[in-house]
């Protein structure tokens, strides 16, 4: 059996500093062109001590206890695991796997589940860590963890990556490392609803005196438990961030831009889940899609109009991949489209894209952070001295664990969110249209379509919606409100918001034993 050992973060490798854009002056920014990056003259952080440097940051201003912000800071547990894969040609290879549980101060903890050959350790409690700031930030009541496969899906069969799925969730049923009230695993990068059903039915068959199984995993299938709205949640919530940051006169101003998303060009890096769904409210709301990268190259569009993105879909749904998308222009370097101009640049994959030796090629005026971490500590510091705003993480992509919360609520409760009041609500606004029909002069009547439209009851999407969107819009304007009044960055006033909220938890819960 693999050993659960408590886990230290990591001392930061340097200080981090970022200059701040004020927001409470008038005075409009003019974001420094780009140039050539010389080499860095100090070491560019990997993933976990980034977020170690931006915890440091928010912790030297927030008035908690250094006792305190050591234990928020560690990752409590962690635990790694080994298992064979026995493959089509009689080979076996040996599977490596990691689950982190970064704060208990809430239980159960939640984070997603990746496959990728890029897992390790470190990555998974710097992701783990994510996921604690993040519901804090959003006051969604989980602590924060993270797993991860250290394997590549797309270069194994279907029936093998069942295999690995159901292996590794019987480890973290071993360990007690998954469960309803314990760790709720979700998709992330590398997996998604089949997968987490999957995960659904394993545990199920190894717990079957367990009344809440369907509850031990979000991001399932709707007949296996899910929620509707799930799979667009993240992209839907990178939206609403956006749509109430472009709402800001204050912002607009400074950055010398029109209020609102229509017209705004935006290029967006990742064409999976987050990003497909971004784009779709951003087009839908009249902004520009101007350049798509993918891992294996992108497309740009030389129009000015902005990429068809339904030609794109329907190219990427008949062939796989958006490359070759006839009306657009096809680049193979991915990491040079993320360079062009724009007015916000969206990376939406993985973590590490912009580092200390490409941000002063960036060229956007906003970059919103739809991945986790894709933007280190060392290029945040460049981006910020030009005057490029950055949208962190933390708030930008909490729409998946904040619809992933309804989920578990829906399966802790065993009932769809609407189906006991909707034909309630239907009746009672049905009698109210009744009632302004016998009160209206000259026996006017309301069409068929605008008394249905009015007597409508709400739905479980309608109920998801309209908390996703509470939950973004409160998040972004005490994140707004926060770096405003302490006069740091978004990413450190979302930072100082979460820490904030963790201590005082231990402060009135206190501290076992």
């Amino acid at each position: 059996m693999a050993p659960v050992v408590p886990c230290q973060s990591q001392p930061p490798s340097m200080a981090y500093s970022c200059p701040v854009i004020s927001a409470t002056k008038a005075v409009p920014v003019t974001v420094a062109p780009p140039k050539e990056e010389a080499k860095p003259s100090e070491p560019e952080p990997n993933f976990l001590e980034s977020v170690d440097l931006y915890f440091d940051a928010a912790a030297a201003i927030s008035h908690v206890s250094p006792d305190i912000l050591a234990q928020i800071k560690a990752c409590n547990s962690i635990i790694r695991v080994q298992f064979p894969l026995k493959l089509p040609d009689g080979r076996v290879e040996l599977v490596e796997g990691y689950r982190a549980q970064h704060s208990h101060h809430r239980l159960p903890v939640k984070g997603g589940i990746r496959m990728s050959l890029t897992v390790d350790a470190e990555e998974t409690m710097a992701l783990a860590a994510l996921m604690t700031f993040k519901c804090a930030l959003l006051d969604v009541p989980f602590g924060g963890a993270k797993g991860g496969i250290k394997i590549d899906p797309r270069k194994i069969s279907p029936e093998a990556k069942e295999a690995v799925i159901r292996r590794y969730t019987s480890e973290l049923v071993k360990k007690n490392f998954i469960g309803p009230s314990i760790d709720v695993p979700a998709p992330d990068y590398g997996t998604g609803p089949q997968e987490m059903a999957w995960i659904k039915d394993t545990y199920q068959m190894l717990k079957p005196g367990d009344l809440n199984t369907f509850a031990c995993v979000t991001g399932k299938p709707l007949h296996e438990g899910g929620i509707r709205g799930r799979t667009q949640a993240t992209g839907q919530g990178v939206f609403v961030c956006l749509r109430e940051f472009f709402k800001s006169e204050k912002w607009m101003e400074r950055l010398g831009m029109s209020v609102g998303i229509k017209s705004k060009t935006f290029i967006v890096q990742g064409y999976g889940n987050v990003g497909r769904h971004t784009i779709e409210a951003i087009v839908g709301a009249g902004g520009r899609i101007v350049a798509l990268a993918e891992w294996n190259g992108g497309l740009v569009d030389d129009t000015g109009a902005g990429l068809d993105m339904a030609a794109v879909a329907a190219h990427h749904a008949r062939t796989g991949s958006i490359l070759h998308c006839v009306g657009a222009t096809t680049l193979l370097d991915s990491a040079a489209i993320l360079e062009r101009e724009c007015d916000v640049l969206i990376p939406a994959a993985l973590e590490g894209q912009i580092t200390a030796s490409n941000a002063g090629r960036i060229r956007a005026k906003v970059v919103a952070e739809a991945a986790n971490g894709p933007v280190t500590a060392a290029a945040e510091k460049r981006l910020a001295a030009r005057g490029v705003v950055v949208l962190p993480d933390l708030l930008v992509n909490a729409g998946g664990v904040t619809v992933s919360y309804f989920e578990w609520l829906k399966n802790l409760n065993h009932i769809h969110f609407g189906r006991m009041s909707r034909r309630m609500e239907e009746r009672g606004k049905q009698q109210l249209v009744d009632a302004l029909e016998q009160e209206m002069a000259g026996g006017m009547r309301f069409s068929h379509t605008t008394r249905q439209s009015i007597v409508r009851g709400n739905t479980e999407e309608d109920f998801v919606w309209s908390g996703l969107e509470e939950h973004m819009i409160e998040g972004w304007e005490n994140v707004d409100r926060v770096a405003e009044e302490r006069g740091c960055s978004f990413r450190t006033a979302a930072y100082l918001i979460a820490i904030e909220r963790i201590a005082r938890s231990y402060n009135v819960s206190g501290i076992f034993p």
